[in-house]
């Protein structure tokens, strides 16, 4: 993982591979940024003319290089876009820094030091800055052909980000940078996880290495297999699992604060892989199916970042994890299973299966009533099609909880739009012989699964639901602090929110 430090050092005498400037668009062309001073003092106050004489603007998700002013010690400096420029008096927004750091982090891949001089007025600067350094030197090379030569081919991670400008001593600084360095550490092990293909990712694995990070974190892990499932009369976890020779297993991670007030409950979607099962998948559809967990990887992740940060707020995950496959053994269309709630389910699509495992942990975790329940998942196609790529869904069963959500995610950076719950669409889901259906009208899809889910939902708890079908897994190049494949959606906006619940603004 890439070492976060801060330094009050000059950038001419620091020892490094590069020096990292911003660069904004002004009304008359391209405008250095903040934390730049002593770098555009040495080119004698024409480093925004130079940067324009090589085409730079200061958009968003440009990199320029150019050598280094005679005297510094870096050989390199490196100008990244930071996008408009602010009005006078205004700072730069932490998502558009989060973003230039991320891709400088990118382009300097193969580094072993560099030294950020982007603006730093205050500790969330700090804060936007080390978490976008640290996103965007995520790679993923375990399975590649000598992947430990990949700091001699040029393609390691950039080994050490130093901040300019910060203040080492100052509370708020040195608080800024720990949360920046959990919170990605954290993020890159779900995207880590995201990415592992699914015959070395299955349920038991999951479940294994969530019992190596409970063991390492102070977290406290209970793990039902098969056996304790079917005990337990987990049927919808158990008949998503059927067909596969892979077992389905339910991992409870539980994170407790002796000062905690409230309790927040997390549940994630963890199909290790979805073929669609009886109701197979397409050609075409099945490549990126490994990304189907990414729901329970991003829960895990949340779990373990609040007890590194020691929040106050008792902190429950829950992963519904399964691998949806056809056999002689699986579930069909037309079966009916019998949740763990007591309700009968008659299955018409076997690859709507992630809304089934989830109603078994949703019901789990409404037992222990906790204030507040979010559940996420890569639910459904239909959210990618009303939302695109980038953004996720929120759906809630409380209008000022949704709205809660959307903001804290707002504020850490990752997109989200609310949607609704329209009650018109639940008698689509009525069943002649069970209670209810796993499908219901086509139109409106993403609608009719957070309505399927609300069914299981305990009386009197606060819920919502995260579909991050799109913004999960990225298919498309890198860009900003995101890398293509898995992308550890929701994560940050999961941490936010245990904070919120910690500080009591959250319900």
């Amino acid at each position: 993982m890439t070492a976060l430090t801060l330094s009050t050092a000059g950038a001419s005498g620091l020892r490094a591979d590069a020096i990292v400037v911003g660069v904004a668009q002004g009304p008359k062309g391209p405008v250095v940024a903040p934390g730049a001073g002593a770098v555009d003092k040495a080119y004698d106050g024409k480093l925004a003319d130079v940067l324009e004489t090589l085409g730079a603007s200061g958009a968003e998700g440009e990199a320029t290089k150019l050598p280094a002013p005679s005297g510094f010690k870096a050989p390199l400096v490196l100008a990244v876009g930071l996008g408009a420029a602010p009005e006078k008096g205004a700072g730069y927004g932490a998502e558009a820094l989060r973003r230039a750091a991320g891709v400088a982090s990118r382009a300097l891949a193969g580094a072993k030091k560099a030294a950020f001089a982007l603006p730093l007025d205050q500790a969330a600067d700090a804060a936007a800055v080390g978490e976008g350094a640290l996103l965007g030197a995520y790679s993923f090379d375990a399975y590649k052909e000598n992947g430990a030569a990949a700091s001699r081919r040029g393609s390691a991670p950039l080994a050490e980000v130093v901040l300019l400008g910060g203040k080492p001593r100052d509370r708020a600084y040195k608080a800024a940078v720990e949360r920046a360095v959990a919170v990605a550490e954290e993020l890159n092990r779900a995207r880590d996880l995201i990415n592992m293909p699914p015959n070395d990712l299955n349920p038991a694995a999951f479940a294994a290495l969530a019992q190596d990070a409970a063991k390492a974190n102070g977290l406290k892990v209970q793990v039902l297999d098969e056996k304790a499932l079917a005990k337990g009369g987990y049927g919808g976890i158990l008949g998503v699992g059927a067909g596969s020779a892979s077992a389905p297993r339910l991992v409870k991670l539980s994170y407790s604060h002796s000062k905690a007030k409230k309790h927040l409950a997390l549940v994630g979607k963890g199909i290790t892989y979805d073929s669609g099962g009886i109701s197979l998948k397409p050609a075409g559809h099945n490549e990126t199916m490994k990304c189907d967990m990414s729901g329970a990887a991003a829960v895990f992740a949340a779990v373990v970042a609040a007890a590194r940060l020691g929040l106050e707020v008792n902190v429950t995950g829950w992963l519904a994890l399964a691998e949806n496959m056809p056999s002689g053994s699986a579930t069909r269309p037309g079966d009916v299973l019998r949740m763990f709630s007591g309700k009968t389910v008659e299955v018409l699509n076997t690859d709507a299966e992630g809304r089934l495992v989830l109603a078994d942990a949703l019901w789990a975790a409404s037992q222990e009533k906790p204030d507040a329940i979010v559940d996420v998942a890569t639910l459904t196609g239909a959210m990618v099609l009303a939302l695109g790529s980038r953004t996720f869904g929120v759906m809630a069963n409380d209008d000022a909880f949704r709205a809660a959500i959307t903001v804290a995610a707002e504020e850490v950076g990752e997109e989200s739009w609310p949607m609704p719950l329209p009650q018109h669409l639940r008698k689509g889901m009525d069943s002649p012989v069970a209670d209810i259906a796993n499908m219901g009208e086509r139109m409106g899809g993403g609608l009719v699964a957070g309505l399927f889910l609300r069914e299981f939902i305990g009386d009197g708890i606060t819920w919502a639901h995260l579909d991050i079908a799109g913004p999960a897994f990225n298919e498309q190049g890198p860009y900003g602090y995101t890398p293509k494949g898995g992308t550890g959606s929701s994560v940050r906006t999961l941490v936010r929110l245990a904070e919120l619940t910690a500080a009591g603004d959250l319900g």
